[in-house]
């Protein structure tokens, strides 16, 4: 099942933590931007990125812990916008 979310990687400890947490999920992670798909689980793909821009997660699996984490990062986005 495709799930998607939209978060914000305001630094770049945000977005080492995120490669991190998505690295230990055993699906495909993707984060995009326009049309701009990167592998979650490539530091320098996500650092490639506009950092300063809402992101969307688009996951094929289920992982109770990183999407808490994701919802922590979501609550980031709505306060950031």
């Amino acid at each position: 099942m495709l799930k998607q979310k939209k978060i914000m990687l305001p630094t770049v400890a945000d977005a080492k933590e995120f490669v991190q947490m998505a690295s230990r999920c055993d699906f495909d992670i993707d984060i995009f931007y326009n049309r701009i798909v990167i592998d979650a689980k490539s530091i320098l793909g996500v650092l490639s990125l506009d950092l300063t821009r809402e992101l969307t997660v688009s996951m094929n699996g289920e992982d109770a812990e990183f999407e808490a984490y994701l919802d922590k990062l979501a609550d980031k986005a709505i306060t950031a916008a």
